[in-house]
């Protein structure tokens, strides 16, 4: 580890348009400045900037309140958003966070692969944390791909005859299923919807495509096409070609957010590789994952937390292996959603997140969990990395490289002082302001929000 210095511190469809004005109204006055950024016949964007578990679904969760749609562009249920409404905790997997906004349209996007067993029991889940009237909300692309349990079979076998090698897939089927996509193989939901007899010859033939790459894998394909009939009848109303849907809603004036799952730093093209996700979880995915032109996107939110985490296997260059990582695993109860994995932390690592918003445009930051570090009497932010004792001019491809890097450290003075019910930026601690202002100065980007604990309220906005 290289020290640089220290720092010294103090609706759509017809009548959109007027749902969207009925909404902005809604909106007037209030201070926490959502109604800025989600934009009448704009897409606002949400991203991750890390490796994911930035809090991307409570920041998704507050927009939604100024938004008509919300919708999910790419990945399945391997994504694990928490939104914390009134004290209670929801958590997401498929579902769009926005869905918690009584007046909100969720959409399923056509890059989205759909584990239907998975979705309605995530229904179920969160009806009894109180969740209501989604039936009318809740939209699915008919162009999404089918994720099947043996998909999710297929995965967790992948995975063991990796051994040491694996990548920590969360074995949701998710690479199997985009897999089958590429392959042109794959069942989408409008096939299911369709001829059923053709959906059972596709079906059966994906079945057998499977069990030639994997001879164990054993499936009751009578039991299994009988389960898809009756789902098929559950979803029929929840339906609809959105491709038409959203840009019909956008030329309306409606206000579109699309949450983004996973993050950057997993994305299968930018991410480190192979310890990725399957999809393209940046701001491209965007636009194939629901088809919309780049030209309707508006602001795009980067989300990171004031420290780094990571679930799964894969280089990790600021990570903490003392006392130090042990204090914001338990502080930020850093547990994986989706995994119940411990994830892996350490400092904040600015050349992650200053490569991230090269590749994804974010025009605002949201720094959350600011309120963990309030007891740490110095903190540490990795400003650069070098490498055989030269400094890297841009974010190392191979995984070797990553893997040896020195990380450039920047030394900060802490604020050891409780901000959790700080709503007030100019109320925040000289030191807390003095960490947040080199963020923005180090990346060039206004950071727009910082999250101060669990709830939907306990954001400051900057202005």
């Amino acid at each position: 580890m290289v020290e640089a210095g220290t720092s010294s511190g103090a609706g759509a469809g017809a009548g959109a348009g007027a749902v969207a004005g009925a909404r902005a109204s809604e909106s007037e006055g209030r201070s926490d400045g959502g109604a800025e950024v989600v934009a009448a016949g704009k897409v606002t964007v949400v991203l991750g900037a890390q490796w994911g578990d930035e809090g991307k679904g409570k920041v998704s969760d507050f927009l939604a309140q100024y938004a008509d749609i919300v919708c999910r562009c790419q990945g399945g249920n391997n994504a694990g958003h928490t939104v914390v409404v009134n004290g209670s905790e929801y958590d997401f997997h498929l579902l769009p966070s926005g869905i918690i906004s009584p007046e909100c349209k969720s959409v399923i996007g056509n890059g989205v692969v759909v584990h239907l067993p998975g979705m309605f029991e995530e229904l179920q889940k969160n009806e009894a944390k109180g969740l209501k009237d989604w039936e009318g909300r809740l939209i699915i692309s008919d162009k999404a791909h089918l994720v099947f349990d043996f998909h999710q079979q297929v995965d967790g076998l992948q995975e063991a005859e990796k051994g040491l090698k694996s990548i920590g897939t969360t074995k949701k089927g998710i690479g199997p299923t985009y897999a089958s996509k590429a392959n042109r193989i794959g069942l989408r939901i409008a096939d299911l919807l369709g001829d059923f007899g053709q959906f059972t010859e596709k079906f059966q033939t994906l079945v057998k495509h499977y069990q030639r790459m994997c001879p164990s894998l054993v499936v009751d394909i009578d039991s299994e096409l009988s389960r898809y009939a009756i789902f098929a009848d559950k979803i029929r109303p929840l339906v609809q070609e959105t491709v038409c849907m959203l840009n019909t809603a956008l030329s309306e004036g409606s206000k579109v957010l699309v949450e983004g799952a996973n993050a950057a730093m997993l994305d299968i093209d930018f991410g480190t590789y192979p310890y990725v996700t399957s999809s393209n979880c940046s701001i491209g995915g965007v636009c194939t994952g629901l088809g919309i032109p780049p030209q309707s996107i508006g602001d795009i939110v980067g989300v990171f937390k004031a420290y780094t985490t990571r679930v799964g296997d894969g280089p990790f260059p600021t990570e903490l292996f003392d006392e130090t990582g042990q204090l914001l695993q338990s502080r930020g109860r850093e547990i994986g959603v989706t995994t119940k994995r411990v994830r892996r932390c350490g400092w904040l690592d600015l050349a992650v997140v200053k490569y991230t918003a090269m590749v994804n445009g974010y025009t605002r930051l949201c720094v959350t969990k600011l309120d963990i570090l309030d007891v740490f009497d110095e903190i540490k932010i990795g400003v650069g990395y070098k490498l055989h004792g030269r400094k890297l001019p841009h974010f190392p491809s191979s995984m070797a490289e990553l893997a040896a890097v020195e990380v450039i450290y920047e030394t900060m003075p802490g604020w050891k002082e409780n901000i959790e019910n700080i709503r007030d930026y100019d109320k925040l601690p000289a030191n807390a302001k003095t960490y947040i202002e080199r963020i923005q100065k180090y990346l060039n980007i206004p950071v727009k929000w910082i999250g101060v604990g669990q709830g939907r309220e306990s954001i400051i906005n900057i202005g």
